[in-house]
């Protein structure tokens, strides 16, 4: 068995709103558990609240931390967040950077999402559509929880204001000026590739006409998705996901910020379904050796 992905310490991978584990048959890391784990990889998908704030999130996550330590004799573990999962996951080693070895973002909304801006303004908590907005919200955790086939732990609460608030560029500065490991000086810079003995990285995708909308993408209603959403942004227009913008996401070592992915491409959902030449399963693997050659 090939030992290129055997990290020192375990992977724990982190989700992002609506996140889960496994729904019926269906992963969220598509391909890409069994792909570290055919390299030697020891991985924990986990499962967090699928929607609350990045605080509550982060205290389960550290929960389940102190389970896979005490289940693996590990001493610490290796942390990969997408999206929201990525401030769960800073969170945590901000907490206890004793339990954590690395930190690594994908996609994630380290300045916050002009979408979650937009709807904030468009559609506050308050207002009727912001009801119903809540109500959707919480009607698909519901039904996503009945289909979880990954997860058996107890009910984990939800709270679409909090997580929504968690995701808004001012709610991600306020987290920021508390929990700032990581984070670039400058706006587009790379933030100290380690801080209290963690390392941080991180990369991200943008919508590109010719790559992200060919391929399996002309399939891929996620996608299209991205696309609509992507019409929200103003400060990172043309430079986004459709979710999180280019800037937005850099944490520590920026590994790459213009793969051609979406939001959901760089965790290759939508049964691997992406666009023209992409292949997020190999940026975890090339991570993982990444993570294995400098010893964590």
């Amino acid at each position: 068995m090939s030992q290129a992905t055997a990290t020192r310490y375990p992977l724990v991978l982190v989700p992002g709103m609506l996140g889960f584990i496994r729904l019926l048959f269906y992963p969220y890391w598509f391909g890409i558990v069994s792909a570290l784990r055919r390299g030697g990889a020891v991985v924990f998908a986990v499962q967090v609240s699928p929607i609350n704030s990045s605080e509550v999130r982060g205290e389960q996550l550290l929960a389940r931390i102190e389970a896979i330590l005490r289940e693996t004799g590990a001493q610490k573990v290796n942390l990969f967040g997408h999206s929201q999962g990525s401030l769960t996951a800073r969170y945590a080693a901000a907490k206890r950077p004793d339990w954590v070895a690395s930190v690594t973002s994908v996609a994630g909304p380290n300045h916050g999402s002009e979408l979650a801006d937009y709807l904030q303004k468009n559609y506050p908590h308050d207002s009727a559509k912001g009801r119903v907005l809540s109500a959707v919200l919480r009607a698909v955790a519901w039904v996503m929880g009945v289909l979880e086939t990954g997860y058996r732990g107890p009910k984990l609460p939800v709270d679409v204001h909090a997580s929504h608030q968690s995701l808004t560029t001012e709610g991600v500065a306020l987290f920021n000026q508390r929990y700032p490991q990581g984070l670039p000086d400058t706006w587009g810079g790379q933030g100290p590739e380690e801080v209290n003995g963690v390392r941080y990285y991180s990369w991200s995708g943008t919508l590109q006409p010719g790559k992200t909308d060919r391929g399996a993408n002309l399939f891929d209603g996620t996608n299209r998705s991205c696309r609509l959403f992507a019409r929200t942004f103003v400060r990172e227009a043309g430079h986004c996901d459709g979710m999180v913008g280019r800037y937005s996401s850099h944490l520590g070592t920026v590994i790459g910020d213009e793969y051609p992915l979406d939001h959901f491409d760089i965790v290759n959902q939508s049964l691997g379904l992406v666009g023209k030449g992409a292949d997020p399963v190999r940026l975890f693997v090339e991570h993982a050796q990444r993570l294995k050659a400098a010893g964590v």
